[in-house]
């Protein structure tokens, strides 16, 4: 396989983020660039608000990303797809054979695609995850192909997010951006499998992904996911609970990094520019609980007690840099908690770039790497070499331009005086014509007649109908291609056949 470079786009509710990553002849993801851009209140919980300041926003990462790369350019994009929006259901879906048959891939297949088209009303389809397959006497496993039975009962995870979520990604990359979104993939999905480890996900663990307006959590257990939510609070809650002091958004982010504190009781006098330190940390003290009770309870949602996750809690974002936020939710959940990170999974070659900053961003590369990566850039421009002829080249000799004399001007004579004129004589009066002599006399022509020639057909000159606007833009919709969200269903249904009949586990940390 020849080296592929990928460009992966996160779009969260903060920033957009931007990376640039190389897949080598042996499969093998370097990350090479990571661009973010600040953003404000244009995205909100996973969701675009204003399109046209998001396209700048993206086209600013693109831009800056490209001068990297430069001379080529940005043609396609990995994305992801979160928000708060986001949820997993099961879905069961069983097959009755007359005998004992083989299963085959393409059975398998045949019940990825019934998942895929379920009709969920204002809802997209966007990835199809096994939750558990039954086989014969009901005996679970997790690699069906091959086996022989007449009963398969095969339980999915149909993860959905809101139609209005796929639509604007499309188009603000598509549209605006002029860009080809390549595939994507479930953000926690993605990071899930970047930062957990296959004995974590076997033993049963929770994976929390601490955003700015979102918390997601995602359960494993027995190797499979089981439970997935969105959370709509985040840490940005926390920033603008601090504005309560009368303080600026930015300003209030500035203290909660400083001096917040997610346990409570923290007092430490006061703080610069007048606030104290107690009346800070209550507001963050009293928001992060509220949070971590939330997270905390899905554990309860997915039937389960913390017991049976004995892997505990792997907590990413930016989010879980606040003081004191893991140790309180190490109180609360009972459980071990500790910090996901990219690892020697990826081999990342700016020093730069922050491993635990950037798993959003990473994990979309990983996947895209994974799943027949495709080029994302503009070819490499072709080198123009001279062309060397050793044949030699007639050469018509150069004629030497012949002297000539100037011609001398003769002088000329000067003219004799004019005579003066004589007065004329006045002419006699003309005869008058008679009618009848005006009549009877004849000219003769003195050219010979014009023979005339044929006629020529004469056609209207053709005027080209302006196309109404409402026309054109309903032809170019006729022949737009398919959309990228039902394209990518055939990628889909590869994965989930990929997973049911490769060993779940081979994907162990090297």
């Amino acid at each position: 396989m020849e080296e592929k470079t990928l460009i992966a786009l996160e779009i969260g509710s903060s920033k957009i983020k931007g990376a640039v990553g190389t897949v080598d002849t042996s499969g093998s993801l370097n990350v090479k660039a990571v661009e973010e851009e600040r953003i404000c209140d244009i995205v909100h919980h996973g969701c675009i608000l204003n399109v046209v300041e998001t396209a700048s926003a993206v086209r600013n990462v693109v831009g800056r990303l490209e001068q990297r790369l430069a001379p080529r350019k940005v043609q396609g994009v990995y994305l992801s797809i979160g928000g708060r929006s986001l949820s997993a259901s099961a879905i069961n879906i069983e097959r009755r054979m007359a005998q004992e048959t083989e299963i085959t891939r393409s059975l398998i297949e045949e019940i990825t695609d019934e998942a895929l088209s379920s009709a969920i009303p204002d809802r997209d389809v966007v990835s199809v995850t096994p939750r558990e397959l039954l086989v014969v006497n009901g005996t679970p496993t997790s690699k069906p192909v091959g086996m022989i039975g007449s009963h398969v009962s095969a339980s999915l995870n149909l993860i959905t997010c809101r139609s209005q979520l796929v639509r604007n990604l499309s188009r603000v990359i598509e549209e605006r951006l002029g860009l080809r979104i390549v595939d994507t993939f479930v953000r926690p999905l993605a990071e899930a499998d970047l930062v957990l480890t296959s004995e974590e996900k076997r033993l049963g663990c929770m994976l929390v992904d601490f955003g700015a307006e979102t918390t997601t959590v995602a359960i494993y257990k027995n190797g499979v996911l089981v439970h997935l939510a969105t959370i709509p609070m985040g840490s940005r809650n926390i920033t603008r609970d601090i504005t309560a002091l009368n303080h600026l958004e930015e300003r209030a982010e500035e203290l909660k990094i400083q001096g917040g504190s997610a346990l409570p009781g923290q007092e430490s006098g006061m703080m610069g520019g007048g606030a104290e330190y107690a009346a800070v940390n209550n507001y963050v003290a009293a928001r992060a609980g509220e949070i971590i009770l939330n997270i905390v309870k899905q554990i309860e949602y997915a039937g389960f007690t913390p017991d049976r996750l004995p892997e505990g809690i792997v907590i990413i974002g930016r989010g879980a840099r606040l003081n004191g936020f893991n140790q309180r939710l190490e109180q609360m959940s009972e459980l071990r908690v500790r910090t996901g990170a990219v690892g020697n999974k990826v081999r990342i070659l700016d020093g730069r770039i922050s491993g635990a900053d950037a798993v959003d961003v990473i994990s979309i590369l990983t996947e895209a790497a994974r799943n027949f990566p495709s080029e994302c850039l503009s070819p490499k421009p072709i080198e123009s070499r001279p062309i060397v002829n050793d044949t030699p080249v007639y050469q018509r000799p150069v004629e030497t331009p012949t002297y000539q004399r100037p011609a001398v001007a003769t002088p000329t004579t000067p003219a004799a005086p004019a005579t003066p004129a004589t007065p004329a004589t006045p002419a006699a009066p003309a005869t008058p014509v008679t009618p009848a002599a005006a009549t009877t006399t004849h000219t003769t022509p003195v050219n010979p007649p014009i023979t005339p020639r044929p006629a020529v057909e004469r056609r209207p000159p053709v005027i080209e109908r302006e196309t109404p606007r409402e026309e054109t833009e309903t032809r170019q919709e006729s022949q737009k291609k398919p959309s990228i969200w039902r394209k990518t269903f055939g990628d889909l249904r590869t994965r989930v056949a990929n997973l049911m009949s490769d060993n779940l586990y081979e994907n162990d940390d090297e």
